[in-house]
C-alpha cells in the first residue's frame, strides 16, 4: 500500500486481527492509509510516526482503558469511532471518554457508515483548514 501525506490516515485498534485487516483493506481500496495494532502500545508507536486523522478503537478495549484511548495522538480535526463486534457485550464507556467520541459502529455491518465517517472528517478537517501543514494556504498547497 502506498501512502502519501495528502491521504487521510486510519488507524483501527483491537483484538480481532480479520476483522480489522478486512477493513483496513475495504479503506486502502477507497484511497485511505490505513496502520493496525492489536495494543494500545502498538497503537502509540503507529500513532507517533503518522498522526492518524481517525482511531477506530474496539468498544471493550476503550472501556477498559479510556485514559489510553484519550493520550493517541490525533491529526488536526481527528476523531475517535469506537466499534462493537455483534457478540461484544456492553460495557459502559466513562464519561470523559464519551465526549471525545464521534461515533459507536457495530462492524463488521455497518462498514459504509465507518465509510462515510471517514469521509465526512477529512472534508471538515480540510475546510477549516487542518488539512496542511503550517504556513500553507490553498494556493501554495496546490502549487
Amino acid at each position: 500500500m502506498t501512502e502519501t501525506d495528502d491521504m487521510p490516515h486510519i488507524l483501527l485498534v483491537g483484538t480481532d486481527v480479520s476483522l480489522l485487516e478486512g477493513l483496513a483493506q475495504s479503506l486502502s481500496a477507497q484511497g485511505h492509509g490505513t496502520r493496525v495494532a492489536s495494543s494500545f502500545a502498538e497503537a502509540r508507536e503507529m500513532a507517533a510516526a503518522v498522526r492518524p486523522l481517525i482511531a477506530v478503537i474496539e468498544h471493550s478495549m476503550a472501556a477498559s482503558s479510556a485514559g489510553e484511548v484519550l493520550g493517541l495522538t490525533l491529526a488536526a480535526g481527528g476523531a475517535v469511532v469506537l466499534y462493537r463486534a455483534q457478540a461484544d457485550t456492553a460495557l459502559a464507556v466513562p464519561h470523559a471518554l464519551q465526549r471525545h467520541v464521534l461515533a459507536e459502529l457495530s462492524l463488521p455491518l455497518e462498514r459504509n457508515r465507518l465509510s462515510a465517517l471517514v469521509h465526512h472528517v477529512r472534508d471538515r478537517a480540510t475546510a477549516a483548514g487542518r488539512g496542511r501543514t503550517s504556513g500553507e494556504n490553498e494556493r501554495t498547497a496546490d502549487s
